[in-house]
């Protein structure tokens, strides 16, 4: 039996992984106002582009269509199983499209199931079930290892400006209004599926400060990732400076957040995401 693993785009997973274990990418639509990319853009374009207009881009979930498309290739196939990880339901709808469009085409064959969790968690999160399918052909003990891994992924990352959180909804006005305040660094992470600002940190040290301290309770036997929008500079420095701190994990992967997360958090920001004990 194959099992073929497909995200939606709101999941970031460097290139090598994705390849590495065939992950299928289900595109969004990006807009810079009148400007439609329905299959969206790379990285370094959708960060210049956001650079030179000035311009908060927009996203549309995939729709219905575009996930029967991809699985119309798949469907009731004897010797492949399609499972189908997803951004957070309390995010976008993503879920459902996929789910109707599964009802559409009858197919038995598949697995839908949202991540809690969106951008590098939900690629950190399909990364590690790929190294238990590896190991495991058991379609129920597949899905069990899902559900445990989700339980223990956790996302803490700095915003620069919460302006673009709040203009896309993903974060209340209330919430937001802390952005706006001289050298605070907010700190966001994902609880129950929603985008929560969590903390404010007074420069950024203390919100480094922030950071390491969300790993107290990191399962080294698992990759750290560090994640950020068009900022290495600052990874590589954040690296750098706690060494240390990171001997005890083995294994360490940065991605880059794609456009349609970097939509609604913007340029600059950085963080990391694990998996707990």
């Amino acid at each position: 039996m194959k099992f073929k693993i497909v995200a939606d785009a709101s999941c970031d997973i460097p290139e090598e992984l994705r390849k590495k274990y065939d992950v299928s990418i289900i595109p969004i639509e990006v807009a810079f106002g009148e400007e439609l990319y329905p299959e969206g853009l790379d990285a370094r374009t959708f960060y210049n582009k956001m650079a030179s207009t000035g311009l908060i881009p927009k996203t549309a979930m995939p729709n219905t269509y575009k996930f029967e498309q991809f699985y119309k290739d798949y469907c009731n196939k004897d010797d492949v199983f399609v499972i189908t990880i997803v951004i957070s339901m309390e995010l976008s709808q993503t879920k459902v499209q996929a789910q109707m469009a599964a009802e559409n085409l009858g197919m038995k064959n598949v697995f839908i199931e949202e991540s809690t969790v969106t951008t590098a968690a939900q690629g950190a999160l399909i990364i590690e079930l790929c190294k238990f399918i590896e190991k495991c052909q058991d379609i129920e003990k597949i899905k069990e290892e899902f559900y445990r891994l989700r339980d223990k992924i956790k996302l803490f990352a700095i915003i620069n400006d919460l302006k673009y959180l709040k203009n896309s909804g993903r974060l209340s006005s209330t919430s937001a209004v802390i952005g706006s305040m001289l050298n605070v660094k907010p700190i966001v992470s994902i609880v129950d599926g929603k985008v929560v600002n969590i903390a404010k940190c007074m420069g950024t040290p203390k919100a480094e400060a922030y950071l390491l301290s969300s790993l107290a309770n990191i399962d080294t036997t698992r990759p750290l990732w560090f994640l950020h929008t068009d900022n290495l500079p600052a990874i590589e420095r954040f690296e750098e400076k706690n060494k240390a701190k990171f001997e005890a994990i083995p294994e360490k992967v940065v991605c880059e957040i794609g456009c349609v997360v970097g939509s609604h958090v913007g340029a600059k920001c950085y963080g990391v995401t694990f998996f707990e004990k």
